[in-house]
């Protein structure tokens, strides 16, 4: 397998490329990383140096990857966050080549624009290039639940809620949607739950809440989730793979006292997953 990941990528630490490359080697998949910036470290310490990427560079290096030869045989093109609109047209233009190339071949999009706790944290364009132009270009999304919220303009915190939200968004064109951070009032205290859905049926699985905030996590999961399931077409499997690989990760690194993800340290959790978590089917 092929993946064509199209994300930011910090020296120190892992977030964006810098988090989702490394799990993805470890599980026996090719990445061709293309970096939309070069930072010194993600932007959540407030102080950063490096440069943004301009669009039309990011566009050279596809198209350098394109002359030789190299689209037919990517499976996958996964992006994570847009630090600007002209990234988005880049990316759809990238996956629209690809898809000529290699008819089964899918996008993976990450919409990456805030959580509940922070609201957003992109430039005020981004959600709606996501909602309008990007979202419904791809095969496979990863939001967050408040990110699901904004994609389909609703509220959803319920099972039944979250799960008629999921239904929108894959009306509007994605036809595989990974939700993450579900946090229902009516859950178990001390407990955080991923929602997967896909034409075969809606599966979730409840994990307990590491107390931490875990920048390159979600990052992770995308990656990881977007490539099982790729390889299985099996949502199910897709996700108890994915939950045991990221639990683990963030356990180690609460466990670490460090702010970063222990990433390398991890690596056994990627390539072995203990499966210790039961996937339950909703629908």
């Amino acid at each position: 397998m092929k993946i064509l990941s199209i994300q930011s990528a910090v020296a120190y630490g892992h977030v964006g490329n810098s988090a989702a490359v490394f799990p993805l080697q470890r599980i026996g998949v090719e990445v061709l990383p293309v970096y939309t910036v070069n930072f010194s470290n993600h932007t959540g310490y407030g102080a950063w140096r490096g440069p943004l990427i301009s669009p039309d560079d990011v566009a050279a290096v596809i198209t350098g990857i394109e002359e030789r030869g190299v689209f037919p045989q990517i499976d996958v093109v996964l992006s994570g966050y847009q630090g600007g609109e002209g990234i988005g047209d880049v990316i759809l233009d990238a996956v629209a080549r690809i898809k000529a190339a290699n008819p089964s071949a899918i996008y993976a999009c990450d919409p990456v624009m805030g959580n509940a706790k922070s609201g957003c944290f992109v430039a005020p364009a981004i959600p709606v290039l996501l909602r309008d132009r990007v979202v419904p270009q791809a095969d496979l999304i990863t939001p967050n639940q408040f990110e699901l919220g904004y994609l389909t303009d609703t509220s959803p915190d319920t099972l039944e809620s979250t799960l008629a939200s999921v239904d929108l968004v894959r009306a509007s064109g994605p036809r595989t949607v990974l939700v993450t951070s579900v946090e229902r009032p009516d859950r178990e205290e001390g407990t955080i739950e991923m929602i997967a859905v896909d034409d075969a049926g809606a599966w979730i699985v409840q994990t307990p809440l590491i107390p931490m905030k875990a920048n390159g996590s979600g990052d992770v999961t995308a990656a990881l989730f977007t490539a099982h399931y790729r390889r299985t077409g099996d949502a199910a499997d897709a996700l108890a793979r994915t939950t045991s690989s990221v639990f683990d990760l963030l356990e180690r690194t609460h466990a670490s006292g460090e702010r970063e993800l222990q990433l390398v340290e991890s690596q056994e959790a990627y390539a072995n997953p203990r499966l210790q978590f039961t996937v339950h089917q909703v629908r």
